[in-house]
């Protein structure tokens, strides 16, 4: 399995389409995953720490796990077939272990909520839906937030160009 990041989630344009994007963490591969509309919401109010007077869906399912004293393990992102994405929750509760399928869109919003949670893809995952997009080295030292800005522009460059049937198995 492959260590991702959780970069954020961006709206592909024109059809505002919601992508929550991950980053290999040792290499410079992306990986876009279309997404609802109520994850994308879920995923960008854990990542800004929004607060919301009553607990959203996955905000409830993270105090239910720990209530009954379970700990998400990781998210693996496993499978991608016919243009759909699949997950998996790897849990732990007193030394046992089990896995729950899961639509990665759920996991990775979980995932947000709690610390220290590792995103991992499969490899063949991300060698199908992976998108390279180089860094940009000019040689000179770049301020702080030049990269990720670089990262966003060449993010929303691809956008333009990709759609979900860029993935569809052929």
């Amino acid at each position: 399995m492959i260590e991702m990041d959780l970069v954020g989630v961006r709206v592909e344009l024109p059809a505002n389409q919601p992508i929550v994007l991950l980053k290999e963490r040792s290499g410079s591969r992306y990986l876009p995953i279309w997404i609802g509309a109520v994850e994308a919401t879920a995923i960008a109010f854990a990542l800004q720490g929004v607060e919301t007077a009553r607990p959203l869906t996955h905000d409830l399912f993270v105090d239910v796990l720990e209530e009954l004293g379970i700990e998400v393990e990781a998210v693996h992102v496993t499978e991608l077939r016919d243009g759909t994405f699949y997950a998996e929750l790897h849990l732990l509760q007193g030394g046992t272990r089990s896995t729950v399928s899961a639509r990665p869109s759920d996991a990775i919003a979980l995932a947000a909520r709690l610390t220290d949670v590792p995103i991992l893809s499969a490899p063949h995952v991300l060698d199908d839906a992976g998108l390279e997009i180089d860094d940009v080295d000019d040689g000179e030292d770049s301020a702080p937030g030049e990269d990720a800005e670089e990262e966003v522009r060449q993010f929303r460059a691809f956008l333009d160009d990709v759609s979900p049937e860029d993935f569809r198995e052929q």
